[in-house]
């Protein structure tokens, strides 16, 4: 694994520690909202707005990861059938669109940040300021986008990223390869 590669690796795995973290308070916050409303009858309306943004906040922080490991939907039924050269094309053609999709969603959401800064945009909750929400988008963003180019980084030089479903280990090296 390259350099490249194993700084991704992290960022996408801190991005993913979050993800989990939020996954695990949003179980929580449901369970008191659940409580409170039909134990107490007592419902706490901001723990339904939260709730919601952290189901964003854990797919746009998971998004990395689930990039990095190629876990995400594809088309293998087609990739296995191409052969491997155009194979390793098609998954490189992948990896910078996902690249340039990440780029525009971080362009899109810093904007959001930006504008929302600019005129003092306010959630429903009071004090929290709508930025802090819409900053999860250029983050989440940012992580897919070093995930991605370093996967295209890694195919353009003609190796196949971790994780690649059509790559085999390399008996002396370990490393995946492209397979002739």
């Amino acid at each position: 694994m390259t350099w490249w590669e194993r700084g991704a690796a992290r960022l996408a795995g801190a991005a993913a520690w979050l993800a989990s973290g939020a996954t695990a308070l949003c179980l929580v916050l449901i369970c008191v909202s659940v409580a409170a409303r039909y134990l107490f009858n007592l419902p706490i309306a901001w723990i339904d707005k939260v709730a919601g943004w952290l189901v964003v906040a854990i797919v746009l922080l998971a998004a990395g990861e689930t990039q990095r490991r190629f876990e995400h939907i594809g088309v293998d039924v087609a990739t296995t059938r191409i052969g491997p050269r155009l194979a390793h094309g098609a998954h490189l053609l992948g990896a910078l669109a996902v690249a340039l999709v990440a780029g525009v969603l971080v362009h899109a959401g810093l904007e959001a940040v930006e504008f929302s800064q600019m005129v003092g945009m306010q959630t429903e909750i009071e004090g929290v300021p709508e930025w802090w929400v819409q900053a999860i988008l250029p983050l989440g963003a940012a992580v897919l986008l070093v995930v991605a180019l370093a996967q295209a980084a890694t195919l353009a030089l003609g190796r196949a990223p971790a994780h690649l479903p059509t790559g085999e280990a390399d008996p002396a090296s370990g490393e995946r390869m492209l397979r002739e």
